[in-house]
């Protein structure tokens, strides 16, 4: 009985690492064959678009799409616009969550329960779209960059994550520097903070896609075309591909407005594919300690 129990477990430790493999890659394959075939798409020929409904391998090499997009005037503004929006949202997001997220980590802070709980208060309940653009408008935001940063410049959910790392570290270590001299805001940048990296380079992750997806608050509070972050412009040619030529566009043909939404959506994603590589060695980590530790 001992033996048929044995090899009944042997064979389901062989089986399983199979069927395992098996359900992995089929799930990869889902995620990732539309991504090939968004790319594919958008570097296809018109005629091969109209065709096939599936692309893998585009049949004939195209770039009309990539060069009517390109033809945009205003692309590289937008562009720079994004940019900036990211790396300096990113900066503020950060240097705002860090600190709160520090202060709410520490026993000791008078009130602290009662900010905790507004805190996820703001997470369950907003004011709403018009109470936010009053706000906005009221304090002169209006066509203004920083009406893309300041509004959503601390995010609740990722506050609770850093919170929740600094919480893990051990007193101790605050107090050792405490004893050698070092003040409040010592301790946080020359401790805390270094040992802190792979929260920040998770939240940081998470601000950055943020400002750079914006899209929303750019349609609500920039009324000047010529500061539309790249989001709302790609959009715009999306549109407009879908009836007639771009203004001031040098292309002769239009694509297929299927052709350059593909090429929006790869303009669009790549950026934030090439910054993630950097980030990924510390992005599990992150995630794991801040959500799981409290």
């Amino acid at each position: 009985m001992m033996n048929k129990n044995a090899n009944k477990l042997k064979k389901g430790g062989r089986v399983f690492p199979i069927v395992n493999a098996t359900i992995l890659i089929l799930v990869a394959l889902v995620c990732f064959l539309p991504f090939v075939n968004v790319i594919s798409s958008s570097f296809a020929s018109t005629q091969e678009v109209v065709a096939r409904r599936f692309i893998l391998f585009p049949r004939t090499f195209s770039l009309d799409a990539y060069r009517y997009i390109l033809s945009t005037p205003t692309l590289f503004k937008s562009l720079a616009v994004s940019v900036g929006v990211t790396g300096i949202g990113t900066l503020v997001s950060m240097v705002l969550t860090s600190l709160m997220a520090y202060g709410l980590s520490r026993k000791y802070l008078f009130g602290r329960n009662f900010f905790n709980f507004i805190v996820v208060f703001s997470m369950l309940f907003s004011g709403g779209m018009i109470p936010t653009f009053l706000v906005v408008k009221t304090v002169g935001l209006i066509d203004s960059y920083w009406s893309l940063i300041l509004p959503v410049a601390i995010n609740a959910f990722n506050l609770i994550i850093m919170r929740n790392f600094f919480q893990a570290l051990p007193d101790s270590l605050e107090e050792s520097a405490k004893m050698d001299g070092c003040s409040d805001f010592g301790v946080f940048f020359k401790i805390m903070l270094p040992l802190a990296l792979p929260s920040i380079a998770t939240i940081a992750l998470f601000y950055a896609v943020t400002y750079w997806n914006t899209y929303m608050t750019a349609i609500l509070y920039i009324n000047d075309s010529t500061k539309w972050p790249i989001q709302v412009l790609l959009r715009q040619i999306v549109i407009v591909s879908s009836g007639m030529q771009a203004e001031g566009s040098s292309v002769d043909v239009v694509p297929p407005a299927q052709t350059i939404k593909m090429a929006v959506i790869v303009i669009a994603t790549v950026p934030m594919l090439i910054a993630y590589p950097f980030v990924q060695k510390y992005f599990v980590k992150g995630a794991l300690v801040g959500s799981v530790k409290g």
